[in-house]
C-alpha cells in the first residue's frame, strides 16, 4: 500500500530493507541526485504559489472551491502548458510549504479565559446537578445545509487555516440537533428560517422522546432567549 501510494515499484521496498539492515536509518535518508530538469521555472512556481494562497479555484473559473492535487495539476496545464502527475503535484505543493487542510467557512473568535472557566468550573457543576437528578445532558445547535458547501481539504500554507468565501445564489435547509456526551443524537429538519415556533417544537419533541429530565446547553442564538421559549421551559 505504501509503495503504491508513493508511485514506486514493489521491488523498491526490498532495496530499502537491505539498505536499512546494512546502514540503519541513516542509509534510508534521501541523497542528492541529478535528474531531469524541473518542468516549472522559479517564476512559474512563484506565480503558482500566489494563485493557490490568494484565490480559491472558483475565483479562477473552476467549478470547485477547494484546491486538490488534480485541480492544481489542471491549473498548471492551463497556465503553463505543463503536464504533471498527481504525485509530482503533491511533492511540489509540499516543497512550497503547503499542506492539505480543512478550511473554515467563516471567521470566528473565542475568549480562551471564558472557555477555560466554562470547562473547568461551569460544566462540572452542570454535570454534577444532572447526575443528582438523573438528567441527560445535551448540547444543542442549529445548522444550515447549503448547496454551495464544499466538504474536504484544500492546499494552504502550513499553520494558516484557509477561509472559503461563498458568494452567489444558493438554496439550503435548516436543521436543529442535540447530542449528548455519550453520542445520543436528536435532530429535526426545518423548512424556512429558524424561529421561536420551530425551536419550541424541537424542545417539545426532545422532552417527549426522553424518559429522563433534559439539560440542554445552547449558544446565544436569539430564539434561545425568546420570551415564549423561556415560558415553555419554565412550564416544565
Amino acid at each position: 500500500v505504501v509503495i503504491k501510494a508513493l508511485g514506486m515499484s514493489r521491488a523498491r521496498i526490498y532495496e530499502w530493507l537491505a539498505a536499512y539492515r546494512e546502514g540503519g536509518f541513516e542509509a534510508l535518508k534521501a541523497k542528492q541526485i541529478s535528474g531531469r530538469p524541473k518542468k516549472l521555472s522559479g517564476e512559474q512556481i512563484r506565480e503558482l504559489y500566489t494563485w493557490i494562497t490568494t484565490f480559491t479555484p472558483d475565483q479562477l473559473k473552476f467549478n470547485f472551491a477547494l484546491w486538490t492535487r488534480g485541480r492544481v495539476r489542471e491549473l498548471i496545464r492551463q497556465k503553463f502548458n505543463v503536464r504533471l502527475s498527481d504525485v509530482s503535484v503533491g511533492r511540489l505543493l509540499r516543497n512550497l510549504g503547503l499542506t492539505p487542510q480543512k478550511p473554515l467557512h467563516r471567521a470566528y473568535q473565542q475568549k480562551p479565559e471564558a472557555v477555560k472557566q466554562w470547562k473547568e468550573e461551569t460544566y462540572p457543576e452542570i454535570r454534577k446537578e444532572a447526575k443528582k437528578v438523573g438528567a441527560t445532558i445535551y448540547f444543542g445547535d442549529e445548522a444550515s445545509i447549503r448547496s454551495d458547501y464544499h466538504s474536504g481539504t484544500t492546499w494552504a500554507p502550513i499553520g494558516e487555516t484557509p477561509v472559503i468565501r461563498n458568494t452567489g445564489s444558493r438554496f439550503s435547509i435548516n436543521m436543529i440537533s442535540a447530542i449528548s456526551p455519550r453520542g445520543e443524537l436528536r435532530f429535526k429538519t426545518i423548512k424556512g428560517n429558524m424561529n421561536t415556533d420551530a425551536f419550541i417544537g424541537f424542545l417539545k419533541a426532545l422532552v417527549q422522546d426522553s424518559e429522563k429530565p433534559v439539560f440542554l446547553i445552547l449558544d446565544n442564538h436569539p430564539v434561545h432567549h425568546a420570551r415564549r421559549a423561556r415560558d415553555y421551559v419554565e412550564s416544565l
